[in-house]
């Protein structure tokens, strides 16, 4: 997602929308209930929204700010929450450099502050929990693929999940205290004593890929266009099917 530069004051929180129940077309009130700092960048903002009508791990929705001179903004925004989480969604966002959605977030916006929503949307890139998932994912790419893990916590699946996320630093590690044995942090600038540095390669890959399950996995991609076609084209080169590749892109 490209985001325009537009002064994040600009925003005036909208007044209360009618809804109708469970209608993922229709717009409706989120109203911020909590911020937690997840790295110096990005920050997880909690919504409550009474008449959500739930989604699957991987779903997306649409965001609206309404400005007082009536100027809006729209953006597409991954879920983070697992779908267990009723009447409430979690979203994670980056703080871009003169974003005018992100930067609203980042500077202006405190518990109690409404917005507007519209969603689940798609379903290519969700999963429901019912097939091996090998999920990778870089930077905030990985905010759909937690939802995913969190929802097989949630129900205590036990369908095999394996997550693989690609970052900069410790420090700029998104959701680090949640991460459990599921997952294989791939620092590429820096890294605690021990740990390698450097980019996701087929080697890095290989020891996930090495677990394959009876039926294979579904791959599950998400990150900046160039992320995306490094880690499909090493996929691919691995014996990953084509078409049990899912990717979704932000930039």
């Amino acid at each position: 997602m490209t985001e325009t530069a537009t002064p994040a004051t600009r925003f005036a929180v909208p007044g209360r929308i009618a809804v109708s129940q469970r209608a993922a077309s229709v717009w409706q009130t989120a109203t911020l209930t909590e911020i937690r700092r997840e790295t110096p960048h990005a920050a997880t903002f909690r919504f409550a929204v009474p008449a959500w009508a739930g989604h699957l791990p991987g779903q997306h929705l649409m965001l609206r700010l309404t400005a007082a001179d009536g100027y809006t903004a729209q953006r597409h925004y991954s879920i983070a929450s697992a779908p267990d989480d009723e009447g409430h969604v979690e979203l994670t966002l980056d703080q871009v450099e003169g974003g005018e959605v992100s930067g609203w977030f980042h500077t202006v916006a405190r518990p109690g502050d409404r917005v507007e929503v519209r969603g689940p949307l798609s379903g290519f890139f969700a999963w429901p929990g019912d097939r091996p998932a090998l999920l990778i994912g870089a930077g905030s790419g990985v905010v759909p693929l937690m939802s995913m893990v969190r929802h097989r916590r949630a129900r205590d699946l036990d369908v095999p999940l394996r997550l693989l996320v690609d970052t900069r630093s410790p420090e700029e590690l998104i959701y680090a205290a949640e991460y459990g044995a599921e997952t294989t942090p791939v620092f590429t600038r820096s890294a605690p004593e021990g740990v390698p540095v450097g980019r996701l390669t087929a080697a890095r890959l290989a020891p996930a890929l090495a677990e394959r399950p009876a039926g294979g996995w579904e791959a599950y991609v998400c990150g900046s266009n160039a992320f995306a076609e490094h880690a499909s084209r090493l996929l691919v080169a691995a014996g990953q099917p084509v078409d049990r590749i899912r990717i979704e892109r932000f930039g």
